[in-house]
Parts: structure tokens; sequence; C-alpha cells
């Protein structure tokens, strides 16, 4: 088996989870699921990052320890991923000693080999951020942009690590390994980032302003800042797992590629002779009205509300199907309900619920084998061989979406092809071949249908098991041999119904308020004139 490691960015812990945090959980997950699927032997990692000044300063706030307050965020983001059935592996948290070992260990080692050195520093300082700022990170007119809240200038010594003797170094690894950044484009942006020249990156924060953080272990008056500190959960989490290391992918959101992850991180890493991980993911954003949805602007969303009203299947279904990998996308509820009804319910909650209906009604619910290949049967399955073909490797390359898009397709033709099949009229009629007719098209829609939610699994994998589960059916242990189009549910007993994706509930109109007049009856729309009949446009007569 193939090893294959894939992580996400921890969440820091200095609120609660919204759709990005979401999103990059699901993603990850589809491709976790998929590689599985392809034999791969995966482990996956997410985690909590949970030290810094705004863990601090929000637990302080709240008259609790940092401890305490990392505890119940932490928690919340364990929900998060309960909820939506992501098959992560492990999940670590910044605070645990494991990872605290592995942090003081790399810091020894870096300063046993002269790679860290104490200076004082003087310059501008963002806690929002937390990390000193440079005069280039000023906008054209002098201010510091939003996203630095309150900036502060002030000089203390700290622990700095050599960064800028590695820029030459990774500007050639990036050149020689241009597939490291996918999409390919971000890693155009990293190799722009590096033309200018890079400044030690100071690894320190004085006790006597932080103390939430683990202590350098040469100097116990200082704590690790927190991008350091985080950065190496990824090999901390598996560091005592021979032969997990390194990372096949690490998935993160475009806003931390540069400098964190594509700068400071493979630069650390191999500063300490750590082997670099085999490439990095960088994902877009959700963005409502062309504003990224976040916390500090308000208008983030949270994810369980929407998995509580239409279910995580849906959820996760929408997150793939609308997001090409790399790439920003719009996010809105009526946008979702648009995949909701057209995709999940009319296209394929359609398909399972004619299947198990008329094998109820025409073949006591047992499904026949298929006695005839004609012209729409072939069509069907050529459009079968090539939908499996199309989504493997769209697949394999991340482009989750057009995968989707593909499936649906089939599906699409699927419900066509009952249409023209038409079993309803075939079970009427007492010829042998509309028979031989019926018992064809009902074994056909069922193993298309098996089909189709097969290459959905990575991203449905409940209603996958559902649907499998009213089929009378258990796939086999090898996923890429349940893609042949064949005759695996002759004799299989189905259930009679399968409610998968409900249609929304409107909102209750909330009752009147004591005393208050009822509100005047709706007028009723004008009925659409009877086809063939012209409409007039004359307005409807009163009281008819």
């Amino acid at each position: 088996m193939k090893r294959f490691y894939i992580t996400t960015a921890i969440d820091y812990v200095n609120g609660s989870p919204h759709l990005g945090h979401a999103y990059e959980k699901v993603l990850t997950d589809v491709i976790a699921r998929f590689r599985r699927q392809m034999g791969d032997q995966v482990h996956y990692l997410t985690g909590t990052d949970e030290h810094g000044q705004k863990v601090q300063a929000s637990a302080r706030k709240l008259g609790i320890e940092p401890q305490q307050f990392a505890d119940q965020v932490s928690a919340e983001f364990r929900k998060l991923i309960t909820r939506l059935e992501i098959s992560n592996d492990d999940f670590i948290r910044t605070t645990e000693e494991r990872h605290k070992t592995v942090v003081r260990q790399v810091l020894q080692q870096l300063f046993d080999k002269g790679e860290i050195y104490k200076a004082e520093y003087k310059g501008f300082y963002s806690t929002r951020q937390e990390q000193f700022l440079q005069e280039k990170d000023r906008l054209p007119g002098g201010a510091w942009p939003e996203i630095y809240g309150e900036v502060t200038e002030i000089t203390e010594s700290n622990y700095f690590f050599k960064l800028r003797n590695y820029q030459e170094w990774l500007v050639e690894f990036l050149t020689k390994n241009e597939n490291f950044v996918f999409p390919r484009y971000r890693q155009k942006q990293v190799l722009e980032f590096l033309k200018e020249p890079l400044n030690d990156l100071c690894i320190s924060r004085p006790r006597e302003r932080l103390e939430w953080g683990i202590p350098l272990p040469f100097d116990e008056g200082y704590v690790t800042y927190v991008w350091f500190d985080a950065l190496l959960n990824y090999y901390s989490a598996v560091a005592d797992k021979p032969g997990v290391w390194p990372a096949t992918y690490h998935v993160i959101g475009k806003d931390i590629l540069v400098p964190p992850h594509a700068v400071y991180w493979p630069i650390m890493l191999h500063a300490a002779g750590i082997p670099l991980p085999e490439g990095i993911i960088a994902h877009g954003w959700w963005l409502q009205s062309g504003a990224k949805m976040s916390k500090s602007t308000g208008n983030a969303l949270n994810p369980l509300d929407l998995v509580d009203e239409f279910g995580a299947d849906a959820f996760r279904y929408f997150l793939i199907r609308e997001m090409n990998v790399g790439q920003d996308s719009e996010f809105t509820r009526e946008q979702f309900l648009v995949r909701y009804n057209s995709e999940l319910a009319n296209n394929l909650g359609n398909l399972v619920n004619r299947t198990l209906n008329m094998t109820t009604r025409f073949a006591g619910g047992v499904l026949p084998a298929a006695e005839i290949t004609e012209d729409l049967e072939r069509s069907l399955q050529e459009l079968w061989a090539k939908t499996r073909e199309e989504v493997i490797t769209l697949c394999e390359g991340f482009q989750f979406h057009t995968a989707l898009e593909r499936t649906m397709a089939f599906l699409t033709e699927t419900n066509a092809y009952v249409e023209k099949r038409a079993p309803w009229k075939l079970g009427k009629s007492a010829e042998a071949k509309d028979q031989a007719l019926l018992r064809t098209s009902l074994a056909t829609m069922a193993e298309a249908l098996r089909l189709a939610v097969a290459v959905m699994q990575h991203v449905t994998p409940t209603a996958t098991q559902k649907i499998n589960a009213v089929l009378g059916y258990t796939p086999g242990a090898r996923w890429q041999d349940e893609l042949v189009w064949g005759a695996k549910l002759n004799g299989a007993k189905v259930e009679a119904a399968l409610v998968l994706f409900p249609r929304p509930t409107p909102p209750a109109t909330p009752a009147p308020a004591a005393g208050a007049k009822p509100a005047a009856p709706k007028a009723k729309a004008p009925k659409p004139p009877k086809p063939g009949k012209p409409d007039t446009g004359a307005a409807p007569t009163a009281g008819r």
C-alpha cells in the first residue's frame, strides 16, 4: 500500500469555527477518503493551535486560565469535525506534551547549530497578527492595513532564526519542484515574494509580555513565537510513527501560504534536517457579496446551522461541488438551495425513489436481471465507462467539483433513460418483450444508481451507505472493482422507499400579537392559460 499523509492547517482557538474551517476539513476529508478508495494507506491529521497572545488576552477577558479557554474552543472544533463526518486519524493540540517536546527538541537543535541568535529589536508590532511589521507592510498613505489591528512601536531583546541564510536554497528548491504548491500559479506568487530580501525571523516573546507559550529550552525567560510553535505540529504529531513523515499534502487557505507555510515552514524543516512535505494545496476563500467571510468582518457563517437543517452530506456536497480548489467562490443560501433541490433532491433522490418504487410495484421488491440490451442500454453503459474514467482522473487532480458535475450528468441521463423506457407503461403490458424490457429497465436503473453513488461516496458517505442499504447491496473490499457495470444487484431485495433529501420546510408564519387585527388574505395569483389557448392579458374578473 502506498503511504499517504495529509494534514490541514490547525485552527487557532481565538474564535469559534466558521465556514472556512468547515470547507478545509471537508476538502481534506474528500481527498483522504478518495485516496483510501484508491488503496493508499492514509493518515489524516487535523487539530488546534492554542498558544499566543490573543488566546492569553481572550482568557483574561473571561477571567479564566488560557488552558481552560483553549479546552473550550478546541472542543467546538472537535464537535465540528464529528458533525461533518470527517474521517481524521488524529487530532493534535499544541498544548499536548507530545507536541511541546518536539518543539523544544527542534529549537535546541537549531540553537546548538548556531541558527538562532539573540538581538535587540526595535519596530512595529501587530497584536492581532502576533507579528513584527516592516515599513513595506504599510499602505501607500502610511497607514497600517486593517488586518493588523492596533500597531504599536516596541523595543525589546528577542531570539531570531537565520531565515535569510536559506533564501537562495528555497528559491532553487521551488524552481526545481514546480508542482510543490497547488495550484501552480500560487507557487509563482511565492517566488515573487522571494524576490525581496528576507529578514531573519523573530521566534520568541519575553515572558513578561507573553506567558502563554512553550518556553525556549535554552532560555526560560522567553516563550516560542506562535508560528514557529504551530508549524511544527504536522511533524510532531507523527514524529514517533515510523514511515508516516513526510506529509504527502498539506491543505491550507491561500491567506497563510506566504510567508508562513511556503517560506517559514520549509526553511525551518530544512535547517533542522527534516524532510519537506511533498506538496501544499492552497484553497480559496468563501465570499459573500464579493467579500471574504471572516470573524473580523462579522459575516462568518456558522456551518453547523446548515448541517443541522440539511444534513452533513448535503453540506459537504455543496462545498465540494461549488468551489474549484484554489479559487474563490460565493456562498449564498439561495445557491445552496439550487444545488440541493436540482441535483440532490430532483436528480439523485428522484432516481432512488423511482428505482425503489417501481421495483416494489413491478418486481415484488426483488431486482431482476437485465434480459435485453438495446441502443438505450448500450448508450447509458458507454456513458458510464466514459464517466468512470473521467471521474477518477479528475479526482486525482483535485478537480472534485468537475467530477461531481460529470456524475450529475450521468444521473441526468439515467433519469432520461427511465423516461424513455417508461417502466410504468411496460408494467401494464402483457407482451413478453415488454415484460423483458421492464425487467431490463429496472436492472439498468438500479445498476446506474449503484455506480453513481460509488463515485460520490468520498463526498457523500452517509447517503451512499443508505442507498446501498436500501438496494440490498454490500460493496466489496476493492473500490475500483465496484465501478464496473455488471450484475451485482441481481436478486437483491430492495426497500420500499428512502427519503434522502427532503424539501426544505418554509419558515412558519408567526402568530399575530394579542389584539392585533388578522392579516387580510392574499389575493390568489391568476392561473396560467391552458395550453393551446391564447393569453389575452386581461385581468381576472373579481369574484370568479
